[in-house]
């Protein structure tokens, strides 16, 4: 799928028509449940919101964050201080903007190749029909536990060369850092919260450095012994950038995939029409996995540091400002998907920003698309006819929109 060409100018000034009705909490449990209609509100009605819950302001037009992500020297990355996500260093390449950033890309994208991915597809597919095979006579599961996390968890594991027993640890270092609140008993303070980043950030870097010993010892072809042997300019990557990439990985790898076929199959479940549509119509597999990702944005924003003053739709941004990028709803603005709210499985111009875009796109988007593809289509073949279980209700996380709860059933065997 192409990416939306880059704008050349900054986009053309429109009123801000309703900027009282601005305030919004992107991050509580109410509007991860059911986002759509907020993001609706503030493409149509207020295009430069604030964001009650970490402050800073909300670019929701698709021209307008489209806009932003191409350009890099006005809307920054390199926020690593004001994140506080348990990191010592920024992440790479995630948290530095170009030219340092471009370096890391060249190297990095080859192992995260279209074609080194679909090598992978066989695999997946396979460890996809025992976790079926583990459930499916039962009639029923709960979804996410069941196959949304080991699934894409089990590959990247095997991208990185870690011992598939390490994954409920590996779990709980990702927790720590994206959703704390899920470690800690009761409801956190935000300092309790961040506590728990700090010293999961510390066990995040100790367990790497044990990893990279050993591979120091005993070499693989696994993504950090091949970090180890990697150059840019002539020098080989320092300990320390390995692990502010593994970082990243573990972040990434182990939680954007299962969040993303959660609240797609969650959508099908809810949606029956839908489901049979594509159960009776298989090839429309990848474009209905593109319009899932269109629709419920599970990374439903990106963030960024305003760099250089400006003014757009007559609000003025200053130099040092926090800004959020607010992906999901740019996936609503009619202006460029035209009919947005309506989920169209065959939709055939989609350029959706699920992934981001400009430098800093996903770096495994064409693994998640590979691991979606063959998990929803695997799903179907096997399990046709489900809904959400009697009585139960879907739990969603904010922030990353999780499906943390999702329990199906179906007719057994």
């Amino acid at each position: 799928m192409t990416e939306p060409e880059q704008p050349e100018t900054k986009p053309a000034s429109r009123p801000n028509p309703d900027p009282e009705s601005g305030e919004v909490n992107l991050f509580s449990a109410e509007f991860a449940g059911c986002p759509q209609p907020v993001y609706r509100g503030l493409v149509q009605k207020c295009p430069v919101a604030h964001q009650t819950f970490t402050g800073g302001k909300v670019l929701s037009r698709y021209e307008d964050v489209l806009w932003a992500l191409r350009n890099p020297q006005i809307f920054s990355s390199e926020m690593e201080m004001q994140l506080a996500l348990g990191t010592e260093r920024p992440m790479i390449p995630q948290q530095i903007d170009p030219p340092g950033q471009t370096k890391y890309r060249k190297v990095l994208d080859p192992r995260f190749s279209k074609k080194r991915m679909l090598e992978l597809a066989p695999d997946v597919r396979r460890h996809a029909n025992e976790l079926i095979d583990s459930f499916i006579d039962a009639g029923s599961c709960e979804f996410d536990q069941a196959f949304a996390v080991p699934l894409p968890c089990t590959a990247f594991l095997s991208l990185m060369g870690l011992p598939q027993s390490e994954l409920p640890f590996l779990l709980r270092l990702k927790d720590g850092i994206i959703r704390p609140q899920t470690l800690l008993d009761g409801e956190p303070t935000m300092e309790e919260s961040q506590a728990c980043r700090v010293q999961t950030g510390k066990d995040i870097y100790a367990y790497f450095e044990e990893v990279i010993d050993e591979r120091v010892r005993k070499p693989g072809s696994d993504m950090v012994s091949y970090l180890l042997e990697t150059e840019i300019g002539g020098h080989k990557l320092s300990r320390e950038d390995i692990l502010d990439v593994s970082f990243l990985l573990i972040l990434a790898g182990l939680d954007t995939v299962t969040a993303t076929l959660g609240c797609n199959i969650a959508y099908l479940a809810s949606n029956p029409a839908q489901r049979e549509r594509l159960v009776a119509d298989p090839a429309l597999l990848p474009a209905a996995v593109e319009e899932l990702m269109r629709w419920e944005a599970p990374v439903t924003a990106v963030p960024r540091i305003v760099r250089e003053d400006f003014t757009l739709h007559g609000v003025a941004f200053k130099a040092g400002e926090m800004v959020s990028l607010q992906i999901g709803a740019a996936n609503l603005d009619d202006e460029e998907f035209g009919d947005a709210l309506n989920v169209d499985l065959g939709r055939v111009r989609n350029r959706h920003m699920a992934f981001g875009g400009g430098p800093h796109r996903c770096l495994g988007s064409h693994l998640a698309r590979m691991e979606l593809q063959v998990a929803m289509e695997v799903w179907h073949e096997r399990v046709s006819s489900y809904s959400i279980a009697p009585g139960e209700t879907p739990v969603y996380s904010p922030g990353i929109r999780e499906v943390t709860h999702l329990p199906l059933v179906w007719p057994a065997a």
